[in-house]
């Protein structure tokens, strides 16, 4: 191994190892320790309890010198704040401040860091201790720990935050433009006040009635609701708008603006759901600030009720006038106070102060969602896909700004926020899927009395199992509120609500896809798909999750709907498409939620130990059935509906047991079936709206669909459509072919970004391909961008190209499904004579994977696309077509994928361009914006080609002057540049073309 190319430790700025122990062991306890007892005062138990961790765990810190910016101090800051926030929150069961618990604001404030850095480290942390964490709290810490449903509270209140702090400065001045200025401050902080009492009473109000799911689109209903008080009370000289001529109130009567619909209709939610929101507000004023409404609204605020109709809406005498205001506050103050000494993590009160230190900048979640802080627009973080589509009916609408800074224009357009994405989501759900029945249709019926056995009842049976399963009260976590009785009635409420809708969503695209197939198989016989347990699963799964989707729940993310019904993510990926092929109403958003699973399922969940793939895989790939079996891949066997019920305490009447439940017990690979219909039918999967392409998408255009049964079939049954191969063979190659096709598009991306020349795309192209065919087994257990990231570093030794390991990991944190604990923490599995002396389970580095695991698997595979090979020649030798299974180490050609609008045509400037679509010709009229653009085959002024059109829009960029505005690439789509690309797939533009490296070629020697 001496004559593979090995990257520094110093050069791959990703773990230099760290030394500890002794006397530099001794102060960090003895520095852990008084932190603990002079700024956190925690008592003797949690004191003890948290000693125990960090000593057990120190060995592990000691090489841990990538926590935070890697330095010492950093490293300490980081490791102690997660250990005394995983003891504090497993040990409190119950207990209050007053006991000693502390909460993570104040871990964070006593160590100086941010919530933002805080959560980027967290997983690292938790990988690394899980054995220590296990042996102290049980195998179920990590649930118990809630670090997601924490992180994702986190991102909404952030969204929240920003949502309210727009509309605020929408609706009101900043201050009083009539008053003098000696008075000038005293109004600033009068309606900084203001401000905080919105804020404020919007958190009373999600702890008192929104604290068990927290879902996004209840707690914006609240928000509203409030943004509504403050509209009704605060001073009418203050309002930023004229009610009377604004469009933004539009619904009007005889008695004046229709007040609760016009802010439906401006903020996207309903009259009913807006209408209960702001009586709780109400409620809540009266309860809690002791005001009383008066009797008649016309009495009070008269000025502010000036060309609004009166009736429903509840006015309160002095709520916000200057006598009550401190009071109201000081009241509001403390109840907030009295609710998160309990069981609160968060005072949520900071989101309300962008310069708050814990805040920090930044993303969670990949780069989807960002924090404030950062400065990126809204229309940005809409959507972590970030596509390019044309404006949908369930498509917020735009952003327009009005002559006077503020967004009270004439125009209806809306600022495109996540807050309003998930808000017009939820729309498609309340318009579209509400009101269906909640029974099978009678079409639907008639498929199921047409099997061989009537299956109405065993399906409406297991649907009322499975989705019972999935919205009960113990789904959505625990509350922290002082009203338990409304709460719970709240939370049955919105759950029954939740329920009903997947119910609805499953029956009307069961019925669909049974339409489909009938006409497939030219008949009305679907048992051998209707008495599918898997299958009902699946789609009810699928139906549940689109559901927790649109709401943005915080306790039910994605992969719990998968716990609760029993199946796995593999499983799951047989009917997204169905879903996206025949919901075709389905809102953008949720497209994009399912391609975001598909690719989650590519990437790492299906190589995740449990998996239903490696119940295909050991029937595909006899060969690799030692190492499925040695490292224990194999999926669990689906639980019974009777074990499903009795777990979650669901009554299942007077229903016999079902037949197919005799069946779910036996083993998985018995079970799994192969992906077929994936195989031939992804082609219509996607809208091309989308930017996430599916990798399977071009494979196999020629075949027609198969029947959706065959998706669900035995992976050992014979494929009669694919010349004898069994099903499990099959699947296999589909989902390979996918992989392959997901590896294609990522490698292209960073490789841009690294500005590596196409023939070293092609090598590491071909490099991955291989060890997908002939190494499968490093992808066990592993993150598909783990093996890309070798693979560059392997094939840039091999071609004698200066790019250090530090240069891919600095190029792979700009893309957008950058993780850090996939260059961190690589899963490995020591074999009993390892050359380093360890055995068993570990996570490491992936410079330590790389020179341990990765090269020496794989350098034969390297000789083989070095320097030295041809594509030509491999392809001449081997007279294989692309897309099908990879078996041979040759040269792989690198694919056509689809290119994206806008397309990026220069690695080092941020250069796009997109073809112009002739619907899209009149946002371009103006002369203020169509000398900005240059139409193929159309002139633009006094230029007579358009090639003259670039070289005057090149030169007017270069010329200094700026342009107002933003060009806006959402004038096309992707389907537009697909289409108008198809003949010449091949094309580069070139700025995109970089010479390749001329070195000479570095043979290897071989291992003896």
């Amino acid at each position: 191994m001496e004559g593979v190319a090995k990257p520094s430790s110093s050069g791959s700025g990703v773990t230099d190892g760290g030394s500890g122990g002794g006397a530099g062991a001794a102060s960090m306890e003895e520095r852990f320790a008084d932190l603990c007892k002079s700024k956190l005062g925690l008592d003797e138990s949690t004191m003890r309890q948290a000693m125990q961790l960090f000593k057990e765990t120190k060995n592990i810190k000691s090489s841990m010198s990538s926590l935070g910016g890697g330095s010492p101090e950093e490293v300490e800051r980081f490791w102690s704040a997660c250990v005394l926030y995983c003891v504090s929150r497993l040990s409190k069961a119950g207990m209050s401040k007053e006991d000693g618990v502390v909460s993570l604001c104040q871990i964070l404030r006593a160590f100086k860091l941010n919530i933002v850095d805080f959560f980027k480290e967290m997983p690292q942390f938790c990988i690394k201790v899980a054995h220590v964490m296990t042996g102290l709290y049980g195998s179920d810490w990590e649930k118990r720990l809630e670090l997601k449903e924490l992180q994702a509270n986190v991102v909404h209140l952030s969204l929240l935050s920003r949502y309210y702090k727009r509309a605020y400065q929408e609706l009101f001045l900043s201050n009083d433009a009539k008053s003098s200025e000696n008075s000038s401050e005293a109004n600033t902080q009068q309606d900084s006040e203001y401000y905080r009492f919105g804020w404020l009473l919007f958190l009373v109000l999600r702890i008192q009635t929104f604290s068990r799911f927290k879902d996004l689109v209840t707690s914006t209903n609240g928000l509203v609701s409030v943004l509504a008080v403050l509209i009704i009370h605060i001073p009418a000289r203050l309002r930023n708008f004229n009610i009377k001529d604004s469009s933004y109130f539009g619904k009007k009567s005889d008695r004046g603006v229709n007040f609760i619909a016009s802010l439906c209709e401006k903020y996207h939610t309903s009259e009913d759901e807006l209408s209960k929101a702001l009586e709780k507000t109400n409620n809540l004023i009266m309860d809690i600030l002791k005001m009383k409404p008066c009797s008649a609204a016309s009495e009070c605020q008269q000025g502010n009720l000036s060309f609004i109709d009166p009736e429903g809406l509840t006015v309160f005498k002095d709520l916000l006038q200057e006598g009550s205001m401190k009071s109201s506050l000081l009241v509001l103050e403390k109840e907030y106070e009295n609710a998160i000494n309990t069981k609160g993590e968060l005072d949520e009160r900071m989101f309300a102060n962008d310069e708050d230190s814990l805040l920090g900048s930044g993303s969670l979640s990949g780069g989807a969602i960002n924090l404030p802080g950062a400065k990126r627009k809204y229309d940005v973080m809409a959507s972590p896909a970030k596509s390019i589509t044309s404006p949908s009916p369930m498509s917020p609408p735009r952003f327009c700004l009005s002559p006077n800074g503020n967004s009270f224009c004439n125009s209806k357009m809306a600022p495109i926020t996540p807050v309003s994405t998930a808000m017009t989501t939820a729309k498609w759900l309340r318009s579209t899927i509400s009101p269906l029945p909640s029974k099978p249709s009678g079409e639907l019926l008639r498929f199921f009395s047409a099997c061989d056995k009537d299956l109405t009842d065993d399906i409406t049976h297991r649907a009322g199992i499975i989705l019972g399963a999935i919205f009960t009260s113990s789904s959505f976590g625990e509350r922290i509120s002082t009203n338990v009785r409304s709460t719970n009635r709240m939370d049955a409420i919105w759950t029954e609500q939740r329920k009903m809708e997947a119910l609805k969503l499953y029956y009307r695209v069961l019925e669909l896809m049974c339409r489909s197939e009938s006409q497939i198989l030219s008949g009305n016989n679907l048992t051998s798909l209707l008495s599918n347990e898997r299958f009902h699963r699946c789609m009810i799964a699928c139906s549940a999750e689109l559901v927790l989707a649109t709401h943005k729940t915080v306790t039910m993310m994605f992969p719990a709907v998968l716990e609760k019904t029993g199946i796995t993510a593999f499983d799951l990926s047989k009917v997204i498409e169905g879903f996206v092929r025949h919901e075709d109403t389905l809102p953008r958003e949720l497209k994009r939620h399912l391609n975001s699973l598909e690719e989650r399922l590519l990437e790492s969940m299906a190589w995740e130990k449990g998996s239903s793939m490696y119940n295909s895989l050991i029937v595909a790939r006899p060969a690799l059935s030692a190492e499925i079996n040695r490292l224990g891949l194999l999926a669990e066997p689906m639980p019974s509906l009777d074990a499903i019920a009795a777990h979650h305490n669901i009554s299942l009447g007077s229903l016999p047991p079902l037949p197919f439940q005799k069946l779910e017990r036996i083993p998985d690979k018995d079970e799994v079936r192969s992906p077929k219909r994936a195989c031939t039918e992804r082609r219509n999967v996607l809208v091309d709206n989308n930017s996430f392409r599916s990798p399977i998408k071009d494979i196999l255009k020629s075949k027609l669909p198969p029947p959706l049964q065959s998706a669900f079939a035995s992976p050992t049954r014979p494929n009669p459509a694919a010349g004898g191969e069994t099903c499990a063979e099959t699947g296999i190659g589909v989902f390979f072919s996918k992989i392959a096709k997901l590896a294609a598009i990522r490698i292209r991306s960073l490789c841009e970004r690294l500005q590596l020349s196409q023939q070293v795309l092609e090598r590491v192209y071909s490099l991955v391909q291989q060890i997908l065919s002939q190494q499968t087994a490093l992808f066990f257990n592993r993150h598909i961008d783990q093996i890309i990231l070798c693979s560059i570093y392997g094939v840039s030794k091999i071609s004698q190209l200066e790019l250090s390991f530090k240069e891919i990991i600095f190029g792979y944190r700009k893309q957008p499904q950058c993780k850090p604990q996939v260059f961190r923490s690589v899963y490995v599995h020591w074999p009993p004579r390892s050359r380093n002396g360890k055995t068993g389970e570990d996570h490491v580095d992936i410079i330590t994977f790389y020179n341990e695991v990765f090269i020496p698997s794989v350098k034969p595979l390297l000789v083989e696309v070095g320097p030295g090979a041809s594509p030509n020649k491999k392809d001449k030798e081997k007279s294989s077509v692309d897309g099908q299974f990879p078996e041979s180490p040759r040269l792989a050609r690198f694919p056509n994928l689809p290119a994206m609008s806008p397309k990026k045509v220069s690695a080092t400037r941020n250069v796009y361009v997109s073809p112009l679509r002739s619907s899209k010709m009149d946002t371009l009229l103006s002369p203020s914006s169509k000398s900005y653009y240059a139409c193929v085959g159309e002139s633009t002024y006094a230029f007579q080609s358009p090639s003259k059109d670039l070289k005057a829009i090149n030169n007017r960029l270069s010329s200094g002057k700026k342009v107002s505005g933003r060009l806006n690439f959402d004038v096309v789509s992707d389907l537009v540049v697909a289409s108008s690309l198809s003949n010449d797939q091949n094309a580069r533009p070139a700025a995109m073309e970089v010479v390749p490296v001329k070195t000479p070629v570095k043979c290897e020697p071989s291992d003896s």
